[in-house]
């Protein structure tokens, strides 16, 4: 519905500010209640892009309300600046500067420590406006005299000076903010921030750039922050000095929490219904201190009967009623879409081989014009230990192009660690790897996709909240725009290419059945076609799959076979798996591995009658 009326959400916004000051005074609310509420809100719609669209839980968002809150009261109140609109404007840049600063410190951890950085941040900025600022920022005291904003139309001016005329310029900034958020959230920035949330390692190993998201997300929440402290100011008529308090960054975490993570309108209804209640029950019920602990039944009780908060719980009994989880239980089940016939199987393989780029895939098309002609990959004496343990010793690998190649050895011969290594995932104690013509030694994962080169994984590793097709698009985007772009006012379906190359993917894997469908209601054969399809959606020129069979059932690996030999034409594979009859099906060379070294290699047929390899690999069993 949203793609067909992409406004349908800011018309519904417009519509419900709009409605506000007739509706909510005769439930109750007062204005300057209702003032409040847009403020917090418009506070929190910052907090949920960085915690329910990233993932990342801040407790230190009252450092950047109070510096954006602090800034634009200094300056219309000791500078005597002219302009409140453009005053708030600064302190929302001040709070975005100084929430980059943070950020390049809190991001270094994930996490239960990163919260606590956020904590010691915050406590730490306040400690700095109660004593060496004090003179600057009025201490306890905070900053009084704030004016309220002016709008000068040449022929008449507006005054916003009562609670109700205020209300007309916070719901504009309100809208505005909501408008400007929903456009980051459906960007290309906003669905890689998902997929951070999802699966950070993930989002890493396709090509993307998470620390520098992380700290894009991390610097929108902290303009949102100041640019609501500043209205706080104008609200109130001064700056307060518990902006700055560890309560301020809980309460915004409750409302969160409350009206519901991940839909931008949920720190507003959460809002509403704190702020109502703190009302209620200090003003009519006259509980005094004891409001706190009614209040915080009532979030309890929240929290676990709507596990999703108040805009969730909405969301499920709609999906009720419209015969939504029906469908979704339809698509749940587990079972895998109707199997096709030998000839219908092969007739889609042909047909999406037939779309597929001639020569190689696009990654490695970007980089025709000086074309290293040698092998695509060699590795030369890599060793990893582990402190004393020898993980990998003198491993020397060359991989042609085009070739298949499998690799194989008993349990702990240390297959998943030279992986890990040939992508980058951990960095080899000595050795080289030359991909491409480049060494690529010591890289990170998102640099060497980037080139081309990337994985699957043993255990899958997918964004599970995700659609399929979501799935695929975070994997492409990364190969069209590069590990990290800003364009957060770009739309997703707009950009060239994205859609041809996600549907042929799907094609390739066999899911465009599934395509709308959440990950989590696949089969367990679905996804670990999907597992293939998030690596082949990036185009590498060389695919690395790491037991592409394992826990499948036999029609399952018969099946993956079949798409696997679908998708090897024009790329260069490599594959571990402990099917050795799949697997040798599969390859043109093998490599085995036993204690860490290279103990032979050779065509399939070879490695099928060489007693060295039966004795390591077969305990010793000898072909009759």
């Amino acid at each position: 519905m949203l793609r067909q009326r992409p406004f349908l959400v800011e018309a519904l916004t417009a519509a419900g500010l709009i409605a506000v000051p007739f509706v909510l005074p005769y439930l109750g609310f007062t204005p300057a209640t209702v003032n409040r509420i847009l403020v917090w809100g418009l506070f929190g719609i910052g907090f949920d892009i960085l915690f329910g669209f990233t993932g990342l839980l801040s407790f230190g968002q009252s450092a950047f309300f109070g510096t954006g809150g602090m800034v634009a009261a200094y300056l219309l109140t000791v500078l005597d600046y002219p302009d409140v609109f453009s005053a708030v404007f600064v302190g929302m840049i001040a709070a975005a500067v100084v929430g980059y600063l943070v950020g390049l410190i809190a991001l270094r951890r994930t996490g239960i420590y990163f919260a606590m950085i956020t904590v010691a941040i915050a406590e730490v900025f306040y400690f700095v406006e109660f004593n060496p600022l004090a003179a600057y920022t009025g201490g306890e005291n905070g900053l009084p005299g704030v004016p309220t904003p002016t709008l000068h139309l040449g022929f008449t001016t507006l005054k916003f000076n009562t609670d109700k005329s205020l209300y007309i310029v916070l719901a504009v900034c309100y809208f505005v903010g909501m408008v400007v958020a929903l456009r980051i959230v459906r960007s290309p920035v906003g669905a890689v921030l998902r997929a951070i949330r999802d699966n950070p390692l993930r989002a890493a190993a396709v090509g993307h750039n998470i620390h520098s998201y992380k700290l894009t997300s991390f610097v929108i929440a902290a303009a949102y922050a100041g640019f609501a402290g500043g209205l706080l100011g104008i609200m109130q008529g001064f700056m307060p000095p518990d902006a700055f308090t560890f309560d301020t960054s809980g309460q915004l975490v409750i409302q969160t929490a409350i009206g519901g993570t991940g839909a931008l309108f949920g720190p507003l209804v959460g809002a509403t219904v704190w702020l109502y209640l703190s009302d209620f029950l200090q003003t009519t019920l006259h509980l005094g201190a004891t409001w706190k602990l009614v209040l915080g039944v009532v979030f309890v009780l929240l929290v676990c009967f709507l596990r999703h908060g108040i805009i969730g719980g909405i969301y499920d009994i709609y999906r009720l009623a419209t015969g939504g989880s029906a469908a979704k239980a339809k698509a749940g089940d587990g079972t895998p879409a109707p199997a096709m016939t030998a000839e219908e199987e092969r007739s889609a393989t042909h047909a999406a081989l037939a779309e597929a780029p001639a020569a190689m895939p696009m990654a490695a098309r970007r980089r025709t014009g000086d074309e290293f002609v040698g092998p695509i990959l060699e590795a030369t004496a890599l060793t990893k230990r582990y402190g004393g343990l020898l993980a990998n010793s003198d491993i020397d690998f060359s991989v042609k192009r085009g070739e298949r190649r499998g690799i194989i050895g008993p349990n702990g011969a240390g297959k998943t660690t030279f992986f890990k290594i040939l992508t980058c995932e951990i960095e080899p104690t000595s050795g080289r790897i030359v991909f491409d013509g480049r060494d690529i030694t010591g890289m990170s994962v998102t640099d060497v996709c980037q080139l081309g080169l990337t994985k699957s994984y043993q255990v899958n590793q997918l964004f599970a909240r995700l659609t399929v097709r979501e799935n695929l698009t975070i994997s492409a985007l990364a190969e069209l725009r590069g590990k990290f772009r800003l364009d957060m006012f770009r739309s997703v379906p707009k950009i060239r290419g994205l859609a041809e190359q996600v549907e042929h993917t799907l094609a390739l894997v066999d899911l465009k059945d599934r395509a709308d469908v959440p990950v989590a209601a696949l089969a367990y054969g679905e996804k670990r076609r999907l597992e293939v399809g998030l690596a082949l959606a990036s185009s590498p020129s060389l695919l690395l799959l790491d037991e592409p069979l394992a826990g499948m059932s036999p029609q399952e690996r018969v099946e993956m076979v079949k798409l696997l030999k679908s998708i090897s034409r024009g790329r260069t594979m490599i594959i571990i798996d402990h099917d050795m009859d799949s697997l040798f099906e599969l390859v043109e060379r093998v490599t085995v591995l036993q204690e860490g070294r290279v103990l032979v290699e050779g065509t399939p047929d070879e490695i099928k009658g060489n007693a060295a390899v039966q004795e390591a690999y077969l305990g010793g069993v000898v072909a009759a």
